[in-house]
């Protein structure tokens, strides 16, 4: 049943004139960044580093923001490489399919095995970037993570003085209005939805199906566990990204 469904979702993404992509953990996962709460989630093996992501907590407690520059220091994403389904999206878009990857992820990794920036919408925002919570001057991590490996524990903004943090979305700041219509463009805008590493139970990430499925799009649901959505997806295929989703694309050309 699966080899069929595989055939099947494989016709779709060929005969698509557009294809939005929703991508999670999961993806990343396969290049060895941990989720937050898998089995080997950095929630599930420390349940007190959920304070980090926190907004109240990181801008009340000093001890927390000087954590957090720490596991920014070691964070997986400067050592991670792109896997062969990022690689198979580079590959959608060069075939002229790709509408846009809509992403929840922080690491960067679709930029690095060569999806066009601009097509790429970071829903939660990027790890690589650190932003002012005060002023909002945006300043590249590596100069950050220099200043704290000379011994500032918690590098205060340079222009300002205010609390810095990675450019991240955290839980109890809002979503960048922009970004989030940019993403629900994309989800109103296609043949073909393909969700693909996403538990599609974080909002409004997750609402984005359905947007799509009102336009009438096809939704897709690659996830190793099952979703929400699973019921509403065209089809839903169990199989590891990286290994599926290069033979459900093809080669571009």
């Amino acid at each position: 049943m699966e080899e069929a469904t595989t055939r099947a979702v494989g016709r779709w993404l060929a005969s698509a004139d557009t294809v939005t992509v929703l991508t999670g953990a999961g993806i990343s996962t396969e290049s060895g960044i941990p989720d937050f709460r898998g089995p080997q989630g950095l929630w599930t093996k420390d349940p007190a580093a959920q304070a980090m992501f926190t907004i109240d907590n990181y801008l009340a407690d000093p001890e927390v923001r000087r954590r957090a520059w720490q596991e920014r220091l070691h964070h997986p994403a400067w050592s991670a490489e792109p896997n062969a389904g990022h690689h198979a999206l580079v590959d959608l878009e060069r075939s002229g399919r790709l509408r846009a990857i809509v992403t929840q992820n922080i690491d960067g990794l679709h930029q690095a095995a060569g999806s066009s920036p601009e097509n790429v919408i970071e829903i939660h925002g990027t790890v690589h970037w650190v932003a002012c919570l005060s002023c909002g001057l945006r300043t590249p991590m590596p100069e950050v993570l220099e200043r704290v490996r000379a011994g500032d524990e918690d590098p205060a903004c340079r222009e300002c003085g205010g609390i810095q943090k990675s450019a991240t979305i955290s839980f109890g700041q809002m979503l960048d209005p922009e970004v989030l219509a940019a993403a629900t463009e994309a989800s109103r805008d296609c043949d073909v939805f393909l969700a693909l590493g996403t538990s599609l139970s974080v909002y409004p990430a997750a609402g984005l199906c359905d947007y799509a499925l009102a336009a009438g799009a096809r939704l897709i649901v690659i996830n190793a566990q099952p979703t929400p959505y699973d019921g509403r997806a065209d089809a839903v295929l169990r199989e590891p990204i990286s290994e599926l989703l290069p033979q459900l694309v093809g080669p571009a050309g």
